[in-house]
């Protein structure tokens, strides 16, 4: 069966999204990741998603598709807890249009200073991307497909521009479809097959902070900070990367957004750091997502973007209908590598 087999290389919440669409489809499909899923860029999302009021960009159809799209997999799997908070924007952070509310206090009754004004968003939501990789590949696995975490994607294997598999550290996985999702580490791939895949690594940082629960209601976000609250009580607040290079300056970073978050709600001034990382975003060169078949090529998929959580659910469905049937998805159109060309 190796010649319609389909190989996903990169196991994060838009490599996971593709194995569940595409796996118990009647074509075997193996996904394959350097790590566990969830464990690369992934883990270091702050995992909002949200739907654009108003967008002229090649990528609207499908970021229009966004929200309703986890509706969709939350209604398929059970198990996947997505947090339908609503977002609170404020001071210039997002110039994008929505609701104005002057009722930011009754929203969020921790805000030390809360804003006369916000723009409210209250169809918004966040969940945690490493769990909801991790039970999209399991649910692909109980259908059928094959998992190979800890092994290394080193080459696509082709001939003459038609994908044969793809070279990894545990040997050669014969394939006639090869789908990259790996991220920045997907143009080191494309370039072994020649083709240039113009995206650049995004830097961001994610500090985890232990704190009372119940301080954040909803996601906020402002210039000089953006935080949400687990039930758990952990916050996970994203900030700038401004060129950290070791541990003790990411450390450093993420005391200083402790303190912003302590002085910005009641309860918060024996928050904790708990972690702080740097998540490496692929992010292509126009901003926009990159999703389909490179020219010259044949059985080469490529779905990288960013913000690949705001869209692996729609990807998942659309880029799987593509795969498998052959048949273009008119929302894919303004995303195609072909525009590089």
């Amino acid at each position: 069966m190796a010649e319609r087999s389909i190989v996903v290389v990169g196991a994060g919440i838009v490599g996971s999204s593709l194995a569940y669409h595409l796996s118990g489809q009647g074509r075997p499909v193996t996904l394959i990741d350097a790590g566990l899923p969830g464990s690369g860029v992934t883990r270091a999302s702050f995992a909002w998603i949200g739907r654009p009021v108003s967008s002229d960009r090649p990528s609207a159809p499908l970021r229009y598709l966004a929200l309703d799209e986890y509706r969709r997999l939350e209604a398929e799997l059970p198990g996947l807890s997505i947090r339908w908070t609503g977002s609170l924007v404020w001071d210039g952070f997002d110039d994008s249009p929505g609701t104005t509310t002057d009722n930011v206090h009754a929203l969020e009754p921790q805000l030390v200073d809360p804003p006369a004004e916000a723009i409210h968003h209250p169809e918004d939501a966040a969940f945690d991307p490493v769990a909801a990789s991790e039970l999209l590949t399991a649910t692909a696995r109980d259908r059928g497909a094959r998992l190979m975490a800890g092994t290394q994607a080193i080459a696509v294997e082709h001939e003459a521009g038609t994908i044969t598999g793809v070279r990894t550290s545990a040997g050669t996985v014969a394939a006639s479809t090869v789908v990259l999702a790996a991220g920045t580490g997907s143009v080191a791939l494309c370039a072994g097959v020649g083709v240039t895949l113009p995206v650049e690594p995004s830097p961001a940082i994610l500090v985890r902070l232990r704190a009372t629960p119940g301080l954040v209601r909803a996601i906020i976000a402002t210039p000089s900070l953006e935080a949400r609250q687990l039930d758990d009580g952990t916050v996970l607040a994203p900030t700038a990367y401004t060129g950290e290079t070791d541990q003790a300056a990411l450390l450093e970073t993420a005391k200083r957004v402790r303190d912003r978050f302590a002085a910005s709600f009641k309860g918060a001034g024996d928050a904790g750091i708990l972690s702080v990382e740097i998540g490496w975003r692929p992010m292509p060169v126009d901003d926009e997502p990159i999703i389909g078949t490179p020219a010259g090529t044949q059985g080469l998929y490529v779905a990288v973007m960013h913000s690949g959580i705001t869209l692996a659910a729609a990807v998942g469905r659309l880029a799987a209908s593509e795969i498998l049937t052959n048949r273009p998805v008119p929302e894919l159109e303004g995303c195609r590598p072909t525009r590089f060309d």
